[in-house]
């Protein structure tokens, strides 16, 4: 739809905004000379690091690297599409956006249909409270479900009679119901879809109704039954309780990825709100798209029965051919015959979280189920293996992690777990010993520069102060920009008293949990603190080019010394 909005329009709209004002709106800000400061809206923090520049039109966050203009700012906070950012800004400035015909048409389109689902999900949560709708609450109390999750999910109840929506509906939305499939007019006669139905909405970012799932209170074949696909609703696109996560979090940090509505219910009211579902199946690339769009650090969760790891291997693979550096996929299986639902209930919420805190990275998970049957100790079995890996890994794209991967398949296939040494005695006899194991050669594997410089400030606490020096000349020294702040705020110098203050310091062990999470294997010390010392202390040609990095990353919003000054870096590169 971005295509739609003529780019001039966008540009004006730009001009006009007055980017402090709009940002001050939503977030306090103070004034810091020209500029403003603020602790980042977009990831937790105690220094504010998040800066807004009106004069060029953007916002930079030195601490998560956030940076964008009034439309980025509008679409991160508040969670809307480009079109709807556009719209909020125009509506702002007393503007309206020049669609062509065709365009507003389609806009037209989607809101009547809308309208008519949320519609749809009025009447159904009235039902739920009618007296026709005692025998849902029963059902919903009999869940452990209270008012407010009821309200929160806006949860409702689809009378059993065939047509109450119908009838209900205004003229104007009859048709609109029948187009979504809400109302089936199959056999020449409308007929609600949902009858006789606890219904969950489906909401999208903006929190407008796109489809329904419906779960029976009757003897119907059919469980559950969802909306059918509609120009307002795609299966795959769509993630359940993703807009009432983003509600009640402001900062999404992971997702929990589980299997049903009610899973996503109960973890919510027990104090888990960052769980969601796919709609149809978690194992769709559109639907693991979706997900990463969202976070970087998604955890699937599925029963520990046989299905539920079929569904795990088939969400594993199809995530292989998505995961770059950065991203961070962990699996749950629960205990056979259990679901997050009654679990947490079972357990508790705190004991759930641990589940959660443990799940099993991905690149564990592969080997694992790869190596299930398999005896490592036999060479045989050790080719079974890599004829099963291989063609797995191959599948990923460049990245530190398939690096890793591929080294630790190759670690595992190699010989150096020595199977029991034979050696043939006496007829028909064999007997021997084991042989000596082999030394297993320190993998050397390459390190984001992030990484590499958190690993170092942990050998070497004195260096964040350098650290945060140059983390403010690049926005991919986020992680350790970070770790070196929190260090130079708890006037840490010692690694024993930073090893000391992360192990028994709450709040720095929570923050920093996850720091080396993407890290498979630890390089040797000394190879880390001079690797972090050429970074620290590059040459004069390795400075040039990483500040010539920096000015074309930020091309656009170069001022005309810095333009002047890419001009003077770029004919050095020629010469």
């Amino acid at each position: 739809m971005s295509g739609l909005i003529p780019q001039r329009f966008v540009e004006d709209l730009l001009d006009r905004l007055d980017l402090a004002e709009l940002i001050g709106s939503r977030i306090t800000l103070k004034k810091a000379g020209a500029n403003y400061k603020a602790c980042c809206p977009f990831h937790d923090e105690k220094t504010p690091s998040f800066n807004v520049r009106p004069d060029k039109g953007f916002y930079h966050c030195f601490g998560c690297g956030a940076h964008g203009d009034a439309i980025s700012f509008v679409r991160e906070f508040e969670g809307l599409g480009f079109t709807e950012a556009v719209e909020e800004l125009a509506k702002r400035a007393g503007l309206e956006v020049p669609y062509d015909r065709a365009a507003k048409q389609e806009i037209q389109q989607a809101r009547t249909l809308t309208d008519a689902l949320d519609f749809a999900s009025r009447f159904y949560q009235s039902a739920l409270a009618s007296q026709q709708g005692s025998y849902a609450r029963d059902y919903l109390a009999q869940r452990g479900l209270d008012e407010a999750i009821v309200q929160q999910y806006q949860i409702g109840y689809a009378p059993a009679t065939g047509t109450a929506l119908f009838e209900a509906a205004e003229t104007s939305l009859k048709g609109p119901l029948i187009e979504t499939g809400t109302v089936s007019d199959k056999y020449g006669r409308p007929r609600d879809l949902f009858r006789n139905r606890v219904m969950f909405p489906i909401r999208n970012s903006r929190g407008r109704t796109v489809a329904f799932g419906g779960r029976t209170l009757g003897d119907d074949k059919a469980k559950y039954i969802n909306s059918p696909e509609s120009d307002v609703f795609h299966k795959s696109r769509e993630i359940y309780g993703l807009f009432e996560a983003k509600q009640a979090l402001r900062q999404l940090d992971k997702l929990l990825v589980v299997e049903g509505y009610m899973d996503v219910i109960a973890l919510a009211q027990h104090g888990i709100h960052y769980a969601v579902a796919t709609l149809g199946t978690a194992t769709n690339q559109d639907s693991l798209t979706a997900l990463l769009k969202q976070v970087r650090h998604v955890v699937f969760c599925f029963d520990g029965d046989q299905a539920g790891f079929r569904a795990a291997d088939r969400a594993m693979e199809n995530a292989l051919e998505l995961m770059a550096d950065g991203l961070h996929l962990q699996f749950l299986m629960l205990p056979e015959g259990e679901d997050p639902d009654t679990l947490v209930r079972k357990e508790g919420p705190e004991a759930f979280q641990q589940r959660i805190d443990g799940a099993t990275p991905l690149s564990r998970y592969l080997f694992d189920r790869q190596s299930e049957g398999l005896d490592l100790q036999l060479p045989e079995h050790r080719g079974e293996l890599k004829a099963r890996v291989e063609p797995m890994l191959n599948k990923m794209p460049k990245s530190t992690l398939r690096d890793a991967m591929w080294h630790e398949m190759l670690r595992l296939c190699s010989g150096r777990n020595q199977w029991q040494g034979r050696q043939q005695g006496g007829k028909g006899q064999w007997k021997g010993e084991r042989r000596d194991r082999i030394t297993e050669e320190r993998i050397d594997v390459k390190l984001s520069k992030d990484s590499l410089l958190c690993l170092a400030l942990l050998e070497a606490p004195e260096m964040a102060t350098e650290v945060v020096e140059l983390a403010r000349s690049s926005r991919q020294y986020g992680q350790a920009r970070s770790f070196a702040s929190w260090m130079l705020e708890q006037d840490i110098r010692e690694r024993k008293t930073l090893v000391r203050s992360l192990a028994l310091d709450n709040q720095a062990r929570e923050r920093f949990f996850h720091l080396f999470d993407g890290i498979e294997h630890i390089p040797a010390r000394e190879s880390t603190l001079a690797a972090a010392r050429e970074l620290l202390s590059p040459n004069e040609e390795a400075s040039r080019q990483q500040r010539l990095a920096t000015l074309l990353r930020n091309f656009a919003n170069l001022s005309a010394e810095e333009r002047s000054e890419l001009r003077t870096l770029s004919s050095g590169t020629q010469d």
